[in-house]
């Protein structure tokens, strides 16, 4: 446990000593993204935007995370168990990239269709059965979904805009 969180503290101060955008914090066992990082980072928060916290055993994301992580581009939170996101994921004002691949989801996140900046959605490998196309289809800056191996008991009514992965 000790050298887990040792690990994780050497990679946080390595992005904010070399003054990097990217914190890579994958592979680090985690459970959850602990709020001592979150105390650790504040002040750096906003230069941060990408995240790795793939192939960790988080189970949910705090929306004190969203809301700290303002600035955010890209997500990965592949590999993981999470079964939702909170409402405040919804609020990514720059986010353009997400990665919730082999994941425990089994409903679409319905709070990414509120962000505007999406292009890139990574929902392959979940449980999800039913989407809730209309929201999904009116994201305009939408490129691509991906929904491989997911039990879809529904397709969007109308050809979408973007490339869709099914």
């Amino acid at each position: 446990m000790g050298e887990a969180v040792a690990n994780v503290a050497r990679r946080i101060n390595a992005t904010m000593e070399n003054g990097l955008d990217t914190l890579d914090l994958s592979n680090c066992n985690l459970i959850s993204f602990p709020d001592g990082v979150l105390k650790m980072i504040r002040s750096y928060a906003d230069q941060i935007h990408i995240i790795s916290l793939a192939n960790n055993k988080l189970k949910s994301l705090s929306g004190k995370f969203f809301t700290m992580f303002t600035q955010l581009t890209d997500l990965d939170l592949q590999g993981n168990t999470l079964t939702k996101l909170p409402e405040a994921a919804g609020e990514m004002q720059h986010l353009i990239s997400i990665n919730l691949s082999n994941n425990n989801l089994n409903a679409f996140p319905e709070q990414l269709t509120n962000v505007p900046t999406l292009q890139n959605i990574n929902l392959s490998g979940n449980q999800i059965s039913d989407v809730s196309w209309e929201g999904v289809c009116a994201m305009s800056s939408l490129n691509m979904v991906d929904l491989r191996s997911n039990p879809l008991t529904s397709s969007p009514q109308t050809s979408p805009s973007f490339t869709l992965l099914t």
